[in-house]
């Protein structure tokens, strides 16, 4: 299971990194190794805002990873931060529950991993959110099959001020 995750990642940043010659999306080198959806905790993440600072925390789940409750295109998703990502990885599943459908003719290799082709399709989402930063027109790509949990990756998170990890907390802030 950690193998398909890992070459998932693979793909992933292989995606970015076709993507980056063509656009200003840049390329990862981290990967990791994620629980799947079912294995996930179903209690949202401890999550607190401090609006005079602008910023939003995160509290590390049992598994290790990081949890947000993202808002797309006004779908509440559960999300897993992964600061590895070069863009938004959303699943099939949470993709149409954004109200984001494809064609099966349009679905693609878009990266190639230890395990095989990945496909997908690369789709920019109209609003994201997380703890009141809203970002739009933001870089995704869809991965109809093989992926158990969406990923929150740098195409949002590149846009806000910071992302520090403080031990057991993750600082998303505005300045």
């Amino acid at each position: 299971m950690i193998g398909r995750y890992l070459a998932l990642t693979a793909g992933v940043c292989l995606f970015a990194a076709l993507v980056a010659a063509g656009s200003d999306v840049g390329s990862s080198d981290e990967g990791g190794d994620w629980a799947p959806r079912g294995a996930v905790a179903h209690t949202e993440s401890t999550a607190t805002n401090d609006w005079n600072a602008g910023s939003h925390t995160l509290s590390r789940e049992y598994d290790g990873h990081f949890y947000a409750t993202t808002n797309v295109n006004g779908a509440s998703l559960r999300m897993l931060v992964d600061t590895g990502a070069s863009v938004i990885a959303l699943t099939g599943s949470d993709a149409r529950a954004a109200g984001i459908y494809w064609d099966q003719s349009e679905v693609r290799p878009v990266a190639r991993g230890a395990s095989g082709t990945v496909y997908g399709v690369v789709r920019q989402l109209d609003v994201v959110d997380v703890g009141g930063f809203t970002r739009h027109n933001v870089r995704a790509m869809i991965v109809p099959e093989g992926l158990d949990v969406s990923l929150l990756g740098q195409s949002y998170l590149g846009q806000i001020g910071s992302v520090q990890i403080e031990g057991n907390q993750m600082l998303l802030s505005g300045s």
